[in-house]
């Protein structure tokens, strides 16, 4: 994955949470989050976990938390 591509995923996360934001924290997750698995296809939600653990300071607290939830969603199938 380029560069590039890392970076506009990263700033579509955070880009995402910051719409949520609004709504408070716990509920700008949840929304992150839907929006994500909603409308993402596989290949950038696997992507984007990658990125989270290897570039953890990237992700604002609401694009972090929603990702950290993907991740373990992923996980238990």
């Amino acid at each position: 994955m380029s560069a590039e591509t890392q970076a506009r995923l990263i700033y579509m996360a955070n880009q995402i949470g910051r719409n949520f934001a609004i709504e408070g924290h716990d509920a700008a997750v949840a929304g992150t989050l839907d929006h994500i698995v909603k409308f993402w296809d596989p290949r950038m939600k696997a992507q984007i976990v990658t990125l989270a653990a290897s570039e953890p300071g990237s992700f604002e607290p609401i694009a972090a938390a929603a990702v950290a939830q993907l991740r373990v969603s992923t996980a238990q199938g």
